[in-house]
């Protein structure tokens, strides 16, 4: 509003003299009434209003304004009047005594301040106005000075591995230091915490004296479940091999991934890659059909070559195998048998009920971005048989594939986790029947001892199953190696991208890292 607007003509009232009336000038409005125009003004940032309600504004006046705005990085501002003081001592001008407004300032930024001012007024051409210094805008301003508002970034707390070592550091390993990458942007807040601010006055680059504070709430650490024994031995069994592989570890009765190596780095394919899981799948076509009512020892048909839906599917190598048990059918990764059970005896709503109590179309939210197990709907026999040995539209990385390893181990599947289960959203372990975990106990130790992966040395105790995930077309497409398995309280899961034969190169990935560990 401009001053015009906002002051009022003299009023010509008469008085009593001698010898007539003599008439005088009255001045309307109060110094506070000004002083909360001017306050007003302030708050929406108007300067020419502030300047017209000020006696002889200096030049630069709108600066003094704007300087204290940005050096305060303010995000909100408010002023009130909260009182007159009363004449100014030194308050004398040529046009009358001044009057003191204290006024209170609310200010937003990095430290949320508040201060008392006060602005003097001075009546000036008969209406009131702001006589002005530095001090109207701070008690303490004057010619030369500033306030500005100082920030201390908070020092990031520490990311360590499940045993109290620093891992958020150049010497990590990459595979742990892509976790920590993740890690870092997942609970950023957590690590970081809030910078600690201070109001100075200054003069210069000297500061004059601390006006107001804001303390930092420092970070919090960040502890994973990391083991960098069991890292260190996942790196080093992947460390001869020249295709893109990962290898992944978790404990079994807690779901904690103890580690997830990656060769070589920039991808993290162990819970990004998405794959066909190939015959691993084939633990939870297992389960489903014992929890169906088949035994380990139940007979099947193996022949090498089985018509399902109009599409041939066969065994590796052509292989017949006669009429084994279940339990030979898995350790020699029947594929007609398991084929055709499924369409035989589950059918695509229990092939998918089942993939689900493995943790198939579930989100996984480790403490970090991981992709989740895809099983979709068969839409036909042959799709069903396809899927139930992890081949066509059925997708899985190496983390959810060891949790399948891990829920035979333990008894129950558990959501993998990186970090304390607090920071996750609740999840609770689905527990398998007793038959089908006493049942997959005795199949997956025969893939080992005599079955697929018996030409591989591996430590007493191991279980396992190998995976030959065709991707691609041709009468001989080429194929993913995988293994997954356990032994005690360790679940793992590897693959070689394009590696050919799971017996033939994942396998053996498994066994180096297994006896590196020893008997941990």
């Amino acid at each position: 509003m401009r001053l015009r607007n906002l002051v009022a003509a003299a009023v010509l009232v008469p008085a009593t003299a001698i010898g007539g009336a003599v008439w005088a000038l009255r001045t309307q409005g109060s110094p506070e009434e000004t002083a909360r125009l001017f306050l007003a003004a302030w708050d929406r940032q108007d300067y020419a209003a502030m300047r017209a309600l000020t006696v002889d504004p200096p030049e630069g006046f709108d600066g003094w304004y704007e300087r204290f705005r940005t050096d305060l990085k303010l995000s909100g501002a408010g002023f009130e009047v909260v009182g007159t003081a009363g004449p100014e001592a030194d308050g004398a001008s040529e046009e009358g005594d001044g009057t003191a407004v204290r006024f209170r300032a609310r200010l937003e930024g990095p430290v949320d301040w508040t201060y008392d001012g006060s602005l003097s007024l001075v009546e000036h051409e008969r209406t009131w106005r702001v006589r002005w210094s530095p001090a109207a805008v701070h008690p303490r301003l004057r010619e030369g000075m500033r306030i500005k508002a100082v920030t201390v970034e908070a020092e990031r707390a520490p990311v360590l591995a499940a045993d109290g070592t620093r891992i958020d550091t150049p010497s990590t390993p990459g595979s742990v230091q892509q976790l920590v990458e993740e890690l870092t942007k997942t609970y950023r807040d957590r690590l970081t915490g809030t910078s600690s601010a201070r109001i100075d006055l200054v003069r210069g680059n000297a500061k004059v004296a601390t006006l107001a504070t804001a303390d930092a709430r420092p970070g919090r650490e960040l502890r994973t479940t990391v083991d960098l024994e069991v890292h260190r031995a996942a790196a080093d069994a992947l460390a001869g091999v020249d295709r893109p592989a990962s290898l992944v570890a978790l404990r079994p009765s807690t779901g904690e991934i103890l580690a997830a190596a990656n060769k070589p780095g920039g991808f993290n394919r162990a819970l990004l890659g998405h794959y066909p899981p190939g015959s691993t799948f084939k633990v939870i076509t297992a389960s489903a059909l014992v929890a169906d009512g088949m035994t380990a020892g139940e007979r099947v048909a193996c022949p090498a070559e089985q018509n399902i839906g109009g599409f041939p599917f066969h065994n590796a190598g052509f292989k017949d195998y006669g009429t084994p048990s279940l339990r030979e059918a898995f350790a020699h990764s029947c594929n007609t048998t398991f084929g055709r059970l499924s369409v035989d005896r589950l059918g695509g709503r229990r092939m998918a009920e089942v993939a689900r109590d493995f943790g198939f179309e579930a989100p996984v939210r480790p403490g970090v971005p991981a992709v989740r197990a895809l099983f979709p709907a068969p839409g036909d026999d042959t799709d069903l048989a396809s899927a139930s040995i992890g081949q066509g539209r059925v997708l899985t990385s190496p983390l959810n594939m060891a949790t399948v390893a891990a829920a035979i181990a333990d008894g129950s599947w558990r959501p993998p986790r990186l970090v304390e289960a607090g920071l996750l959203p609740a999840a609770e372990p689905r527990r398998l029947e007793p038959e089908v975990v006493g049942a997959l106990r005795t199949l997956m130790p025969a893939v080992v001892v005599e079955g697929t992966a018996s030409g591989v040395s591996f430590p007493s105790g191991t279980a396992g199953k190998t995976g030959t995930a065709e991707y691609g077309s041709g009468e001989e497409p080429p194929s993913h190696a995988w293994f997954i398995g356990y032994r005690g309280d360790l679940a793992f899961s590897v693959i070689v991208e394009g590696g050919g034969a799971g017996s033939e190169t994942a396998a053996p990935i498994a066994a180096r890292f297994l006896a590196e560990l020893g008997d941990r």
